[in-house]
């Protein structure tokens, strides 16, 4: 189980420093284009992202990982 936790937290970094790498500024622009967002706007794309993650674990668990 935490292997699967160190795989998830070291692919997640690796995608996040692949992004400030290859397009820093646009990451930026995604991070001004949220502030503009309303706070219930952020929450909600937090929750889609959170529920995303867990049925990306799950089907990854139910194919034997």
């Amino acid at each position: 189980m935490i292997e699967t936790v160190f795989l998830a937290l070291g692919l997640v970094l690796i995608v996040e420093g692949l992004a400030w790498m290859l397009a820093p500024s646009l990451v930026e622009q995604l991070l001004e284009m949220l502030r503009t967002l309303p706070e219930t706007a952020r929450r909600q794309i937090g929750a889609l992202g959170l529920v995303t993650g867990l049925i990306l674990l799950w089907i990854a668990h139910w194919l034997g990982a």
